[in-house]
């Protein structure tokens, strides 16, 4: 050390003589503060807008302040009871957990910074946040809350509980959601008690995130440090939130009750006029659909919606005598929202399924005309789009924008996707088994090298037969799978329908353990960032949305598209793209559609005249008539 100090002493004696040096070394201390300030003038001069809501295009359809949305009653009486009803068990009341099966509604009791509307896309409005601040570059946003929040329990609700809650999200949640969420938002702090920052990631799209960010359900910072609660464990204690509704209580795979708050922190906020309307809301379970129906005949619950899976139910069921007296009524509603694109899906990740060929093959045992007729009276349409009936929708063939962007990934697109309309599921005949559609399944799979042997039986050129496995859980489907399997085995296929349990359902179709499985995808007329979860390349490991395994570099590439896109200009063609991609792969054979709300209920419940596009709303704006209420409970049609 003493031997270093004299060349120590002689550098700095050099430095304070040379001038030239003097002013190198002035320049690289000066540096970092010239860039802070270039950084301050670059922030001064970007546009800050703080406003009570964000649309993703054009503007919001209410103003700030607005009393009430406009598909509300705003006089709606509060009180009574609405009963549903839930099939198998459930083992938790956390509605985040990891493994079993929660509760259902048990989400129900956590609110968000900010909430959509239902005769609108694309648009928020602040709930727990009455001001959303951020740049126009959106790198930001800063949601400033409202003081007077609080949890069920009177504890305040700050911004250390939302930056609490992202980082729980983050560090617990599912992995497939704290992967994504990780890859855009790169933190959450709180400024002080009532502001909130998230900054999002440098190189990710801006599209959707500040929603994303004020989606994020909030939880007690407190309650879950003094409980030692974890976000993924099985616990029938929720923990406060700060909803309008509370947990009553339950009976393990029997009830749960939520009772509505009376003292809930926004019950004069504009956003809640007309909402929440009843006391209780009360969840009945049966062990299958079956039990649930006879039991909805019988009283024990009161409201009750029918799925596609129940079409049957719908078209004959209802000639029971509360029907028949008018205690129950049947509605079909109008419904704008996209259908959810219900099929069967092959897992890619199947080395047996991964030949598009022999996907195209299996898809043609199913006859839509025949199940339609002869199951379901002709209730339903034909799906061919993952965004049908709307104007993302991919017809024909591709032309202009949509052809450009076909063109440009075109080295991974399956073979027709860009010189062959739409994939489209023609009519077949009103047989179970079409002998036209099982001639060109032979064809597909003899090209894909699959023969049928003397047993009759496909095989590969390793001797291997085509052996599958159908994963179910609801009978009620039975009657749709069982005639396609018998098809499937017609074709050669060593097939196998398995209906399991509920919780078993659940474990394995996490976990991706089957063959094929009905799947239903949720697209959006605005798709943004959430599209990779239900698609993308990196999710097709560990997502439960990207159910089929879908793994495509085109796909990948059109995804950016219609993310990046920042007008409907860009958006439409972007999307028709990716529809005519993902139709192409043929991992997905829809089943149906329906384009109304079919609901029946105990006729003591009411709603506005005009329902909006994009939502029931039979939990949130309906309400209960006391005077109808009690004149069933008089005539003992209810229990």
């Amino acid at each position: 050390m003493s031997q270093d100090r004299p060349k120590a002493e002689a550098k700095t004696r050099w430095i304070e003589h040379d001038p030239g040096y003097q002013r190198s070394w002035l320049l690289l201390a000066l540096a970092p503060l010239f860039v802070l300030l270039l950084a301050a003038a670059a922030f001064a001069q970007e546009n800050i807008t703080k406003s009570h809501g964000f649309s993703t295009y054009g503007d919001l359809k209410y103003p700030a302040d607005f009393p009430h949305f406009d598909y509300v009653n705003p006089d709606a009486p509060k009180g009574g009871e609405i009963s549903v009803w839930a099939d198998g068990t459930f083992d938790s009341m956390n509605p985040y957990v990891r493994k079993g099966r929660p509760g259902s509604l048990a989400s129900i009791m956590f609110e968000a910074l900010v909430e959509s509307s239902s005769d609108e896309t694309g648009s928020i409005y602040g709930l727990v946040a009455h001001t959303i601040e951020y740049p126009d570059s959106q790198d930001w946003v800063i949601f400033h809350m409202r003081p007077e929040a609080t949890f069920s329990n009177g504890d305040p609700v700050t911004a250390h509980d939302v930056a609490f809650s992202h980082n729980l999200f983050i560090e617990q949640g599912l992995p497939s959601y704290s992967q994504a969420v990780s890859q855009l938002i790169q933190g959450a702090e709180a400024l002080d008690d009532h502001r909130v920052k998230f900054t999002f990631m440098p190189d990710v799209p801006r599209k959707n995130l500040i929603g994303q960010a004020g989606s994020t359900p909030i939880f007690s910072k407190k309650w879950y440090e003094e409980t030692g609660a974890r976000l993924d464990e099985t616990r029938m204690e929720p923990g406060p939130g700060s909803g309008p509704y509370m947990l009553e209580g339950f009976r393990i795979n029997e009830e749960i009750r939520y009772v509505r708050n009376p003292d809930y922190w926004g019950n004069d906020l504009g956003i809640n006029q007309g909402r929440n309307n009843f006391d209780l809301i009360r969840v009945e379970y049966f062990a299958d659909s079956n039990a649930a129906f006879e039991g909805f005949k019988s009283g024990e619950y009161t409201f009750r919606i029918e799925s596609e899976a129940e079409a049957n139910t719908w078209a004959t069921g209802y000639n029971f005598p509360a029907v028949e007296s008018g205690h129950v009524v049947q509605k079909s509603l109008p419904d704008g929202n996209l259908p959810t694109a219900l099929g069967f899906v092959f897992n890619l990740r199947k080395p047996m399924l991964q030949d598009v060929r022999v996907r195209e093959a299996l898809g043609l045992m199913y006859s839509f005309e025949w199940s339609n007729e002869t199951l379901y009276q002709n209730l339903f349409a034909r799906q061919d789009s993952f965004w049908e009936g709307s104007d993302l929708e991919a017809t024909g063939l591709p032309e202009g924008r949509e052809l450009e962007l076909l063109q440009e990934v075109a080295a991974d697109l399956p073979e027709g996707a860009i010189d062959q309309p739409a994939v489209t599921f023609e009519a077949l005949s009103n047989r179970q088994l079409d002998r036209k559609a099982l001639r060109r399944a032979t064809a597909l799979m003899s090209e894909a090298g699959w023969e049928v042997g003397d047993d009759g039986k496909l095989r590969n050129a390793d001797g291997q037969t085509l052996k599958l496995e159908w994963l179910g859980r609801n009978p009620l489907l039975d009657r749709v799978i069982n005639p396609i399997v018998a098809n499937m085995e017609q074709l050669g296929v060593d097939i196998t329908y398995n209906r399991v349990d509920t919780s078993q359902f659940v474990t394995r179709r996490r976990e991706f353990d089957f063959d094929i499985i009905i799947f239903g995808y949720s697209t959006s007329l605005e798709p943004g960032i959430g599209l990779p979860q239900w698609f993308g390349t990196e999710a097709a490991e560990n997502s439960t949305r990207n159910m089929a395994g879908t793994a495509n570099k085109a796909v990948d590439v059109l995804m950016d598209k219609v993310v990046d896109a920042t007008n409907r200009e860009d958006l439409i063609p972007a999307v028709r793209a990716l529809d005519r991609s993902l139709r192409a792969m043929r991992f997905w054979v829809p089943l149906w559609y329906k384009s109304d709300y079919w609901v029946a209920h105990y006729d003591m419940y009411e709603h506005p005249e005009t329902l909006p596009p994009y939502a029931l709303g039979y939990l949130d704006f309906w309400w209960y008539n006391a005077e109808k209420g009690e004149a069933l409970k008089a005539a003992g049609a209810l229990r």
